[in-house]
């Protein structure tokens, strides 16, 4: 009976090692992404890889993503930045591979390696650094005008394409 207890205690101490992986235990699957924008109150949509939005508000904003988009595959995301009377920007945010990951080699083992960090995304870690973007003004279009003009003052040209109103 001592030695079944001593065999199940020995194996609920050791079972989170050998269950979990590296980069699960020392990383996250999850990183906060700040957002600051000059002017503040800027509109701010997020859509991952897929064309899906995962966030609609205001700057600033500090939103938390996602850094696994399935097995084995990174997250991407598109930050789309508006406001009135400014040009839109769009950021990307990009995840890169974990250094923790290769950590299953020592400590996680294959199963946190092929199964676990991939799972769970914890293999990628966040590559973009804060957000602070500064909306400019779009450049200056050329609005229509009205001008009033004497036939007598234009060229030749002009009156030839002139049309009469009646």
């Amino acid at each position: 009976m001592k030695k079944n207890m001593l065999k199940l205690g020995a194996f609920l101490m050791f079972a989170p090692v050998f269950l979990t992986s590296c980069a699960s235990i020392f990383g996250k699957s999850s990183y906060p992404v700040s957002i600051n924008t000059n002017p503040n109150g800027a509109n701010l949509s997020i859509t991952d890889k897929k064309g899906k939005e995962v966030y609609k508000g205001q700057s600033p904003a500090t939103v938390t993503l996602k850094s696994g988009a399935g097995f084995f595959s990174k997250a991407e995301y598109q930050v789309k930045i508006s406001a009135n009377g400014y040009s839109e920007q769009i950021i990307p945010v990009t995840y890169k591979l974990n250094g923790w990951y290769f950590g299953n080699l020592l400590i996680g083992g294959f199963l946190g390696m092929l199964i676990v960090d991939p799972a769970t995304g914890a293999m990628w870690k966040l590559d973009t650094p804060p957000i602070s973007v500064t909306l400019n003004k779009p450049t200056a279009s050329i609005e229509p005008t009205l001008q009033i003009l004497d036939v007598n003052t234009v060229s030749a040209d002009v009156k030839s394409r002139m049309v009469k109103i009646n």
